[in-house]
């Protein structure tokens, strides 16, 4: 067979050799690939999907190059094959098929039918065991799709998925029990800012303030020091990302905000890609309004400052009626003319292809939140990723996100939710889910998560008005902290890194590994594993100190001030050792190979 292979280093840390395989350079096989897969399989993929052409393409070569390896190693080799998605799933499937000498393992990240019944508004939870399956794929017309997914799911020696929600999910809709939980890592030490983190978020925080005096010049009547920024990022899924209960929370929000005439402003991003045309013209003007005001300033402030200089040096006190001339006073006034503005700031920085039937759009002016003065909720819908070289906000997503005070991901659908686990690493607090797999893990793995800056919403056994209620409480909360408050919890947030660790969660890859080389090879390999299989038992306790949360405070007036916040006894090294003395280290996971010593790695 006639192919194209790339074979090199991957340009990451560590530099790991990789493989690419040329899927358009094998395309003149696909006809005879998709009548072998109906032949052999029964399952056929129609022409106009182009994601099914590719993955099957993908799959007839992975099969082929595992094949063709296997068959030139001098001594039988013990191969494992680990496939993610069902866009990679065929591969396995035919090594299974062709009986290949590989230990195979598929990992779904997120199931098809799952994702498509969670975005059509049904009550998905409560009727996972009800569901005909193939009728839902098919009225879905994703039922070749399902299929490839499926016959991974069934034919893999171990089968994985990412978080014990997936797993429940993955028993019904693919109609097998995950072997094991392999939780979604981070490379922590790509995040780590040490001792500087809080610093880091001072500089973004500037920057997203500099954006935010552009934005709603003329009507910046409120103080940025008293501003709290909130986000939600991801996929543009409106009820699967939880967008919808996050905008009808911040609309209940900004009525007791309102109520209890708070000084403080919440302004909410939405980065969610969506089709758009262009940048918006009054946005963009915005920007450009700041950047001349700035220029105004230091203009006049040179020529006072030189006025001045002038003045000390002869010895001479300044006449400050003297000290700005008429043509000062003319810059001036015309850079506050320019000020001026008929219209409210912008919701959205970009033109939408789609205006009339956005959904967040179509949100925002059912509540009512346009960005007027007597609102304290303020709402930016940035729908396109962040990017340093953006002439609106220049900055990528790792210094917007280390620049807001808090992620808001209220999720109704999500296998596991990296968002929430970026904001962790880098010490910023999150609100996740219960039926996020990131939201699950944080709540087995630590006794009190709010005290750490990880709001778990329950989304799961109430209802959606209590599930919004319950949001709107928890936005509450973290408003009325003040800001050496918002410090403390930063830093807990950021002592949570090494829980989502690749060095930790690493080992249940090793395990599933391990249990797939028992299965494909048991003459060689044994896996015997004990109780429990999970990490159990291991929580993060209680903080040291008093939590920072104005829920569990005693002030006796609710307008407390910054100086009573002094007197909280609070030293945060003393803590962070207190932690380290009380937190138990991850326990290796409870498995082991005889026969072939590929035991796994211990605890460094």
């Amino acid at each position: 067979m006639s192919s194209k292979v790339y074979f090199g280093r991957w340009l990451i840390e560590g530099s790991p050799y990789v493989i690419l395989l040329d899927v358009g350079f094998t395309a003149w096989s696909l006809d005879r690939w998709k009548s072998e897969l109906w032949e052999n399989c029964s399952i056929g993929v129609p022409w106009f999907d182009r994601e099914a052409n590719d993955a099957v393409l993908f799959g007839f070569l992975t099969a082929w190059l595992l094949g063709e390896f296997a068959a030139q190693c001098d001594e039988p080799p013990h191969i494992v094959a680990h496939f993610h998605e069902w866009l990679a799933g065929l591969g396995l499937v035919l090594c299974r098929q062709r009986q290949l000498p590989v230990a195979t393992i598929f990992t779904t990240h997120a199931t098809l039918l799952g994702r498509y019944l969670c975005a059509g508004n049904v009550d998905f939870y409560n009727k996972l065991a009800e569901f005909n399956v193939d009728k839902e794929a098919g009225d879905r017309q994703i039922y070749h799709r399902y299929c490839l997914e499926r016959a991974a799911a069934r034919c893999a020696h171990v089968f994985t998925t990412v978080s014990q929600i997936t797993a429940i999910e993955a028993e019904h809709l693919l109609k097998r029990k995950p072997d094991i939980v392999t939780p979604n890592g981070l490379n922590v030490k790509k995040f780590s800012a040490m001792h500087e983190f809080q610093n880091l978020h001072a500089q973004s925080k500037a920057r997203i303030q500099e954006f935010v005096r552009g934005h709603f010049y003329g009507h910046l009547d409120f103080n940025l020091d008293k501003t709290v920024f909130l986000f939600i990022a991801g996929r543009y899924e409106f009820s699967n990302k939880g967008a919808d209960i996050f905008l009808e929370a911040l609309a209940r929000l900004n009525y007791l905000l309102r109520v209890n005439h708070s000084e403080v402003t919440i302004i909410a991003f939405f980065i969610m890609p969506a089709r758009t045309n262009n940048f918006n013209v009054e946005t963009l003007k915005g920007q450009a309004v700041r950047k001349q005001l700035w220029d105004t300033a230091q203009t006049v402030k040179e020529r006072f400052g030189k006025k001045l200089y002038e003045s000390l040096l002869v010895g001479q006190l300044p006449d400050v009626s003297k000290m700005l001339d008429k043509e000062d006073f003319t810059m001036m006034k015309r850079a506050i003319f320019a000020t001026q503005r008929q219209c409210l700031p912008p919701v959205c920085s970009h033109n939408m292809l789609e205006d009339s039937s956005d959904p967040i759009l179509n949100c925002i002016r059912r509540i009512g939140l346009f960005n007027s003065a007597q609102d304290r909720v303020k709402v930016i819908f940035h729908p396109e990723f962040l990017s340093s070289t953006s002439p609106l906000l220049p900055m990528d997503y790792e210094e917007f996100v280390r620049g807001c005070h808090l992620g808001v991901f209220p999720s109704y659908y999500e296998p596991w939710g990296y968002t929430p686990a970026e904001c962790t690493v880098m010490g910023i607090p999150s609100i996740s889910t219960n039926l996020s797999g990131f939201g699950c893990f944080m709540e087995e793995h630590i006794a009190d998560p709010s005290a750490y800056g990880i709001y778990i919403l329950d989304r799961r056994y109430r209802g959606v008005d209590e599930s919004c209620n319950q949001l709107t409480s928890f936005l509450f909360q973290f408003c009325q902290q003040s800001r050496r408050q918002r410090i403390i919890q930063r830093n807990r947030t950021e002592r949570l890194s090494d829980l989502l660790d690749w060095r930790y969660l690493g080992r249940y890859y090793v395990s599933a590994r391990h249990m797939a080389l028992a299965k494909a090879f048991p003459d060689t390999f044994i896996y015997e594993p004990q109780e429990p299989t999970s990490a159990a038992g291991f929580r993060y306790p209680r903080p040291a100190s008093v939590p920072p949360s104005p829920a569990h405070s005693l002030h006796s007036s609710p307008h407390h001030s910054e100086a009573e916040d002094e007197e909280e006894p609070y030293d945060e090294d003393l803590e962070a050792e207190k932690d380290r003395v009380n937190i138990r280290q991850p326990f290796n996971l409870p498995n082991r190979n005889k026969n072939h010593t590929v035991g796994l790695p211990e605890k460094n």
